[in-house]
Protein backbone atom coordinates (compact mmCIF):
# COMPACT_ATOMS: atom_id res chain seq x y z
CA UNK A 1 0.00 0.00 0.00
CA UNK A 2 2.77 2.63 0.55
CA UNK A 3 5.43 1.08 -1.58
CA UNK A 4 3.36 3.23 -4.91
CA UNK A 5 2.71 6.17 -2.40
CA UNK A 6 7.03 6.25 -1.98
CA UNK A 7 7.30 5.34 -5.76
CA UNK A 8 4.99 8.29 -6.90
CA UNK A 9 6.91 11.14 -4.11
CA UNK A 10 9.86 9.85 -5.61
CA UNK A 11 9.18 10.18 -8.88
CA UNK A 12 7.71 13.78 -8.66
CA UNK A 13 10.79 14.83 -6.58
CA UNK A 14 12.99 13.60 -9.61
CA UNK A 15 10.96 15.26 -11.92
CA UNK A 16 11.25 18.71 -10.03
CA UNK A 17 15.09 18.16 -9.67
CA UNK A 18 15.35 17.07 -13.45
CA UNK A 19 12.84 20.90 -13.87
CA UNK A 20 15.06 22.56 -11.95
CA UNK A 21 18.55 21.58 -14.01
CA UNK A 22 16.89 22.09 -17.68
CA UNK A 23 16.02 25.25 -16.09
CA UNK A 24 19.25 26.36 -15.01
CA UNK A 25 20.90 25.04 -18.36
CA UNK A 26 18.44 27.05 -20.06
CA UNK A 27 19.39 30.13 -18.46
CA UNK A 28 22.99 29.49 -18.72
CA UNK A 29 23.05 29.38 -21.97
CA UNK A 30 20.77 32.30 -22.26
CA UNK A 31 23.17 34.31 -20.27
CA UNK A 32 26.56 33.01 -22.37
CA UNK A 33 25.00 34.04 -25.91
CA UNK A 34 24.24 37.51 -24.49
CA UNK A 35 27.27 37.97 -23.11
CA UNK A 36 28.99 36.22 -26.48
CA UNK A 37 26.53 39.57 -28.08
CA UNK A 38 27.97 42.29 -25.84
CA UNK A 39 31.40 41.72 -26.11
CA UNK A 40 31.02 41.05 -30.06
CA UNK A 41 28.73 44.58 -30.38
CA UNK A 42 31.01 46.15 -28.04
CA UNK A 43 34.53 45.11 -30.47
CA UNK A 44 32.63 46.61 -33.38
CA UNK A 45 32.05 50.01 -31.72
CA UNK A 46 35.68 49.76 -29.89
CA UNK A 47 36.85 49.28 -33.29
CA UNK A 48 35.23 52.04 -35.22
CA UNK A 49 35.45 54.22 -32.36
CA UNK A 50 39.34 54.05 -32.86
CA UNK A 51 39.34 53.46 -36.70
CA UNK A 52 37.76 57.37 -36.54
CA UNK A 53 40.11 58.62 -34.30
CA UNK A 54 43.16 56.84 -36.63
CA UNK A 55 41.95 58.26 -39.48
CA UNK A 56 41.78 62.05 -37.67
CA UNK A 57 45.71 61.75 -37.39
CA UNK A 58 46.60 59.93 -40.14
CA UNK A 59 44.84 58.82 -44.15
CA UNK A 60 42.32 56.19 -43.75
CA UNK A 61 44.53 53.59 -45.71
CA UNK A 62 46.97 53.43 -42.67
CA UNK A 63 44.67 53.71 -39.90
CA UNK A 64 42.47 50.50 -41.62
CA UNK A 65 46.30 48.96 -41.19
CA UNK A 66 46.64 49.78 -38.13
CA UNK A 67 43.31 48.45 -36.92
CA UNK A 68 43.62 45.40 -39.19
CA UNK A 69 47.04 44.68 -37.30
CA UNK A 70 45.73 44.64 -34.12
CA UNK A 71 42.88 42.28 -34.86
CA UNK A 72 45.10 40.17 -36.55
CA UNK A 73 47.84 39.80 -33.73
CA UNK A 74 45.13 39.18 -31.16
CA UNK A 75 43.80 36.54 -33.17
CA UNK A 76 47.03 35.33 -33.56
CA UNK A 77 47.91 35.06 -29.99
CA UNK A 78 44.48 33.88 -29.79
CA UNK A 79 45.24 30.37 -31.61
CA UNK A 80 48.61 30.40 -30.20
CA UNK A 81 47.40 30.03 -27.01
CA UNK A 82 44.61 27.86 -28.14
CA UNK A 83 46.99 25.47 -29.78
CA UNK A 84 49.31 25.07 -26.09
CA UNK A 85 46.01 24.54 -24.58
CA UNK A 86 45.21 21.52 -26.98
CA UNK A 87 48.57 19.83 -26.63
Amino acid sequence: MIGPLLRAAASSAAARSLRTAAQDAVSRALLTVGAALAVAVGAIFLTFSALSLLESQLNPAGASAIVGAFWGLLGLGYFVANRRRRT
